[in-house]
């Protein structure tokens, strides 16, 4: 079987900053995969909102390339399970669907650098875990795994809100934090990947801190800063477990 490429599937935006972000994410990963002797075709797609989408992205490869799509996503939700399931269906090419970014104790190591670049202090300030939320309970029991990985890290208590379709809301688990620790600041880390809609959402549910995404805006016009080591780390490992799972998907074929 011949090299696969590494399909990067993120949500998409809106938001120019989380779409600079995201691309320098993606340019970083291939940066890294090249420099480790292993310059794979990287493309990204969008499985929302932005182009080129998913069928776009993959029909750019070279004709015959096996894919790994790997979803820049922190939990596999809907759209893994069923819009990327169904998008990479009958594509004319082998492709496989990795693993979500998430769960993952290196980005637990990043929320904990984004922590402390906002000043938060788990000895003192009541720290909650601000993620998207899903419709899928699979998705939602990921995230509640990071709160208890970050709880671990930090040895302190983290809870955890959500922005949408779970529950506790963040503005409802901020609300909570105040009334049982009055004394304490509310500090949010933000389990979003990068600026946008919903880290916007996370600054107004009424923390008193409420950190930088784990992508962070760019700041001034010097464009997007190098992607965090975490990430390109974790999404390398991904491809490699997917590519792992295309040859052995190919030996069964023999």
């Amino acid at each position: 079987m011949s090299r696969a490429a590494l399909a990067a599937i993120s949500h998409g935006t809106s938001d120019p900053a989380g779409q600079a972000v995201v691309a320098r994410l993606a340019a970083d990963v291939a940066a890294e995969a090249a420099r480790r002797g292993h310059p794979e075709e990287v493309r990204l797609g969008h499985v929302d909102v932005q182009d080129p989408d998913v069928a776009a992205t993959l029909a750019a490869l070279p004709e015959g390339t096996p894919a790994v799509v790997v979803p820049v996503l922190l939990s596999a939700g809907y759209h893994v399970n069923v819009d990327l399931a169904r998008e990479t269906a009958d594509v004319g090419r082998e492709v496989t669907i990795s693993g979500a970014l998430g769960p993952d104790d290196r980005l637990v190591e990043l929320l904990v650098e984004r922590l402390e670049a906002a000043g938060a202090d788990p000895r003192t300030d009541t720290i909650l875990l601000g993620a998207a939320g899903s419709s899928d309970p699979a998705a939602v029991d990921d995230c509640r795994d990071m709160g208890r990985r970050l709880a671990a890290r930090l040895d302190a208590d983290v809870e955890i809100g959500f922005l949408s379709a779970a529950e506790p809301r963040v503005r409802d688990a901020v609300a909570a934090a105040r009334r049982e620790r009055p004394q304490r600041r509310v500090v949010v880390a933000s389990y979003l990947l990068a600026p946008g809609y919903f880290q916007d959402l996370l600054v107004a549910a009424g923390a008193d801190v409420t950190a930088a995404p784990l992508l962070p805006a760019p700041e001034g016009p010097g464009g997007a800063p190098d992607s965090p080591r975490q990430l390109i780390e974790v999404m390398l490992d991904r491809f490699a477990a997917g590519e792992r799972a295309l040859t052995a998907r190919a030996d069964d074929c023999v």
